[in-house]
């Protein structure tokens, strides 16, 4: 692969670690050529990352080397100490992440290489000869990339470490999709799309989808009968996990329990809410249907979900800006994307020049129809402003004061998804959710977090049931979504599948907005006590959101001395 240069844009004189850090983007973009598109850093646009145990372990060098830099280095001041903070934290729990195998074993139903491969395709330009030229070159390394996995996993394997049979059995279904070439497939609409006579790009689309379904054989035949059945990574895998997303160590513990009260909070809200909408003795469930069924709520086909999600999202873009934030004017711009997928939500950032615009993606199961806006207005300051939009922007736009690190590259689930709950709140309490179907919404979604703090703790400690009826495992947690959580079997079984196979990550939400809202409290604090609070709010936005992704202990550190 070759070597990615620094076009970096800086006007603030980089220190020796900024330019140090600017080297470590650019040898990890050659190392992963999917995050370098991710980021829009040019140089290998058709690569894939080497997935073997090689591939891995020049990416855990890299990590060591970087942090053996700072140690040696320091000690560190002002915007450089925030910067050895991060990354010792982030780049340390990585490596001791990498030191117990499990770069090798990653396969689940959402973050693996089954997925990021796929997904890369979204992002890459469409427009011109040489965009379709990448696309094809990148097809081709499909088969070699699943081909370097297959071996990690095999590696990992003859360590007695395998995933869940339940990931294995995803990754098999996902792997069996990728494979077909028919006009809704992935590599099937790609080909749709893609230039009239390509021979050779046709001919790596089959490839690619060919590889995928030699892979699910390879899963079935080989990796599925060493899968154990137990869901559960137990406490000291876990306690790693949760470090990891969420930025800060927690007492898993408590966090559990608070995780149940604003389950009861949420639910008596809830409660209180649907008697408000439609009288006494109405359910939270019989609401929740009849909102379903209110024509002012409900949107059919994708093409108005688009329309609807864009026009939301303009909205919030001139509303807040100039009033709650100062947004760049780069960042005034978010697509908002409609595909058929797994049922994900989720949001791109804009590239380092802006060439490409922050996007905003609903992947949507194949025949679904019909959306209920009720639910899912709240998604959109989620992912769009002030949610992942401004927070992931504003990072990029601010790159000439932050090294490639700190404004392209660092993220951590607390700060990043945490923010974006915490958005979700903060348009309630700016008065964007005053409409009670549409408050009752806000409160589906944050019960559906507090419900993921339960069931990801739960199952993976094997904590006892709130009901007294044994220890937590996935049936139960089935149950327990069932009852707690608005959402179609499809949805919900995915989700499910998604805590099991990805531990640490879903509580990163409802536990960042927490640390968020704590952190606010305690740098208000710090004002004068005459500062206005529409003004001390909007300060702490801006000096939060200055500094890029940081762990949320780092945060802390960096905005309370």
């Amino acid at each position: 692969m070759r070597p990615v240069s620094d076009s970096h844009d800086t006007s603030k004189s980089p220190s020796p670690l900024d330019r140090k850090c600017n080297d470590y983007v650019c040898t990890y973009a050659a190392l992963d050529p999917l995050a370098a598109t991710e980021w829009g850093i040019a140089g290998n646009e058709g690569e894939l990352p080497d997935f073997s145990p090689t591939g891995l372990e020049a990416k855990s060098n890299l990590d060591r080397s970087m942090l053996d830099y700072i140690r040696d280095h320091g000690p560190w001041t002002g915007h450089d100490a925030i910067t050895a903070a991060a990354m010792e934290d982030r780049l340390g729990l990585s490596l001791e992440l990498d030191q117990s195998g499990e770069n090798l074993r990653e396969l689940n139903n959402l973050a693996s290489p089954i997925q990021a491969i796929r997904d890369s395709f979204d992002l890459m330009p469409r427009d011109t000869a040489d965009d379709w030229a990448h696309i094809c070159d990148r097809s081709s390394k499909v088969r070699a990339a699943l081909s370097g996995y297959r071996e990690s996993l095999q590696v990992a394997a003859a360590q007695g470490m395998v995933a869940s049979a339940r990931q294995v059995l995803c990754g098999i279904t996902q792997a069996k999709e990728l494979a077909e070439m028919t006009p809704n497939s992935h590599f099937g609409a790609l080909l749709q799309d893609a230039p009239a006579n390509n021979r050779s790009l046709e001919s790596a689309l089959h490839d690619a989808a060919s590889a995928y379904g030699e892979l699910a054989q390879w899963l079935e035949d080989t990796l599925l009968p060493q899968a154990p059945q137990k869901d559960a990574v137990g406490r000291d895998r876990y306690e790693l996990f949760s470090e990891l997303f969420i930025g800060q160590r927690v007492d898993l513990d408590e966090t559990y329990a608070w995780g149940l009260e604003e389950l009861r909070r949420i639910d008596n809200e809830q409660k209180s809410i649907a008697k408000e909408l439609y009288g006494a003795g109405t359910t939270v469930s019989e609401a929740m249907r009849k909102l379903d069924n209110d024509p002012r709520y409900t949107i059919q086909g994708i093409g108005a979900l688009r329309e609807w999600m864009q026009s939301l999202a303009d909205e919030a873009v001139a509303q807040l800006s100039g009033t709650e934030f100062d947004i760049p004017a780069q960042l005034r711009r978010i697509e908002c994307m409609v595909n058929r997928g797994n049922g994900g939500i989720y949001y791109t950032p804009p590239t380092a020049d802006f060439s490409r615009p922050g996007k905003m993606w609903w992947s949507v199961p194949p025949n679904e129809e019909q959306f209920h806006t009720w639910q899912e207005r709240t998604t959109v300051f989620h992912e769009g402003v002030p949610g992942h939009h401004l927070q992931l922007g504003q990072a990029v736009a601010l790159s000439s004061q932050l090294n490639m690190w700190r404004s392209l590259a660092a993220w951590n689930s607390g700060h990043g998804e945490g923010w974006a709950l915490y958005a979700e709140q903060l348009m309630a309490e700016l008065g964007y959710q005053d409409d009670l179907g549409n408050y009752f919404g806000l409160l589906d979604a944050e019960r559906l977090r507090a419900a993921r703090v339960v069931v990801d703790i739960g199952v993976h400690l094997g904590l006892p049931r709130p009901d007294g009826n044994g220890t937590w495992d996935a049936d139960a947690a089935w149950v327990f979504l069932k009852n707690n959580v608005a959402m179609a079997d499809g949805f919900l079984r995915f989700e499910l599948d998604r805590y099991l196979g990805w531990p640490g990550q879903a509580p990163s939400y409802k536990v960042g907005a927490k640390l968020w809202r704590e952190l606010r409290t305690d740098y208000v604090a710090m004002l004068p006590s005459s500062t206005p609070v529409e003004q001390a709010r909007r300060t702490f936005h801006s000096a939060a959101l200055s500094l890029g992704s940081l762990p949320m202990s780092t945060l802390r550190e960096a905005l309370i001395p």
